[in-house]
């Protein structure tokens, strides 16, 4: 079950996308299976159906759930942790492509890596 805390620092959609992504790395929600409607699970956190609708888009376009229309939004098959570790390094390869055309050196890139990181609660 997903919590969120509305006083920390953490958007409440970027809870709620951590949340569901964190339940398929640990299997407990498995691929194939579907998840609540998005006004179901805002009504069940209380929140709005947009919040919710955010987390959902940004799951989807991350490859973790997809959504078929009426049918509903379901885990994805390949949202495994390697379809996982394929998204992270294609993302950590568009950051060094980039640094690079900005003539930063590797450290600074790591520094901003490493403070864009860190826990903002």
């Amino acid at each position: 079950m997903i919590t969120v805390d509305p006083s920390s620092s953490v958007p409440v959609s970027e809870q709620v996308r951590a949340g569901i992504a964190a339940d398929v790395r640990a299997g407990e929600l498995a691929p194939g299976e579907r998840l609540p409607t998005v006004r179901a699970l805002a009504a069940d956190l209380g929140l709005a159906v947009n919040t919710v609708g955010k987390a959902y888009r940004e799951l989807e376009r991350d490859g973790v759930v997809q959504t078929l229309g009426r049918r509903g939004t379901f885990v994805a098959g390949d949202a495994s942790d390697d379809a996982v570790e394929a998204q992270a390094q294609a993302a950590a390869s568009a950051y060094a492509e980039r640094i690079a055309r900005l003539g930063l050196e590797a450290s600074d890139a790591i520094a901003l890596v490493r403070r864009a990181l860190r826990p903002r609660d």
